[in-house]
């Protein structure tokens, strides 16, 4: 891994198993946009996405850009303003229409044949397709392949053991070329049980090293107050910039 010019205060934590048995089903996660626990959700958007954004987009134009577990995160409609076309997948319902209400989009929903139950909301220009399912179903929906993502709030929301599955999944969705921002959080991990779940850079390399090369853009200190309510006197945010080896 590339780290050179970038400070790296955050170290990483021993104790990297303690949060590998934590699970947070489907209906917790729904039941957080319902109870309005979603601290996650950034209005302004992510400073490190705008600081980057020339490396990320990378003077290309008419990008496919994928969002997991996207949330109603207001980048998305930054791409689609740049003339980008966007696809989210996210299990909330109430996150995906509030991202259309609270953009003044208007929107259709149609149901998604091969993934029953679930649907995709789309913008009534088309730019932004939101499918709401489990973002493990989402392949089945051929939605084809994206030359960037940008992974911020969904690799350290997944359950730890599912990481490998996610990480597969996510690189099943790129095509040649591609740029990945992944976002990952560095706090000591006996002391918050997760989500967001501590990621430590042994753990990057393990899931996308023999594919990626992986470079550290910048770390940050991403303290906030809701952290030291959860007991956490540090934490850290990295970006990384994955591409094709």
């Amino acid at each position: 891994m590339d780290n050179a010019g970038t400070p790296l205060e955050a170290k990483e934590y021993a104790d990297t198993e303690v949060q590998k048995n934590q699970v947070l089903t489907l209906e917790e996660w729904q039941e957080r946009w319902v109870s309005r626990k979603i601290g996650f959700h950034q209005e302004e958007g992510h400073q490190l996405l705008k600081k980057h954004l020339d490396t990320f987009l990378n003077s290309k134009s008419k990008l496919r850009v994928f969002f997991p577990l996207c949330g109603k995160a207001v980048e998305m409609r930054w791409f689609a303003d740049l003339g980008h076309s966007v696809v989210g997948v996210e299990i909330s319902e109430l996150g995906i229409q509030e991202f259309f209400t609270e953009q003044n989009l208007s929107y259709s929903e149609e149901p998604i044949p091969e993934i029953p139950g679930a649907k995709v909301f789309k913008s009534s220009s088309g730019i932004i397709s939101l499918y709401c399912c489990n973002i493990f179903d989402l392949p089945r929906a051929n939605i084809g392949k994206f030359d960037r993502i940008w992974d911020r709030g969904a690799l350290v929301a997944v359950n730890p053991c599912e990481r490998q599955r996610y990480a597969d999944t996510m690189l099943s969705l790129t095509r040649k070329g591609f740029r990945y921002f992944l976002c990952i959080l560095s706090y000591d991990p006996t002391k918050h049980s997760g989500p967001p779940f501590y990621v430590p850079d042994s753990e990057v390399k393990r899931l996308f090293g023999t594919v990626c090369d992986m470079r550290c853009l910048e770390n940050v200190d991403a303290l906030e107050d809701r952290h030291r309510s959860w007991g956490i006197d540090s934490m850290f945010e990295k970006l990384y910039l994955l591409t094709e080896k």
